[in-house]
């Protein structure tokens, strides 16, 4: 075999190695992006568990203080009117906003984590096509190297 062919398969075979190398990491970018998403989405459920927690547990207290509050105010002998009855409309109220901020917050954190996961998928897209493309090229140029060294 002479030098000439051995450099010409030398160029096929560098050319052959390169596309499957770049083939594989292009694989691998989309299955990293693909865990990475999933692992953002999961996140995003137990930001929405917590939320959901952090909301009964607010409101459990709310309703311990709105209770005492309506104990001590039958233990005093006044009626549930007037005064006492807008400051536990005002508890209710303010229980209700506090529920609807919790909520409002669990809204943006999922949201950003659905956000990030999108992302992610297409930010491994980009880069498992940029990779299909060096695959390509060096096939390409592993060819042309071949071609050109005989001439």
């Amino acid at each position: 075999m002479s030098a000439e062919a051995m450099a010409q398969g030398g160029s096929v075979l560098g050319g052959i190695l390169g596309y499957k190398g770049n083939q594989a990491a292009a694989k691998q970018a989309r299955l990293t992006a693909e865990f990475n998403a999933q692992v953002a989405e999961n996140e995003a459920v137990v930001l929405r568990r917590r939320k959901v927690d952090e909301e009964a547990n607010m409101r459990d207290q709310s309703e311990r203080i709105i209770a005492s509050a309506n104990v001590a105010t039958a233990a005093s002998g006044i009626q549930m009117s007037g005064s006492a009855l807008q400051a536990a409309a005002d508890s209710y109220f303010n229980t209700e906003m506090d529920a609807l901020k919790i909520q409002y917050a669990g809204d943006i954190e999922e949201t950003a984590k659905a956000s990030e996961a999108a992302l992610t998928r297409a930010t491994g897209a980009a880069k498992s096509s940029a990779y299909k493309m060096a695959s390509y090229q060096s096939l390409l140029a592993g060819g042309t190297q071949a071609a050109t060294i005989g001439t």
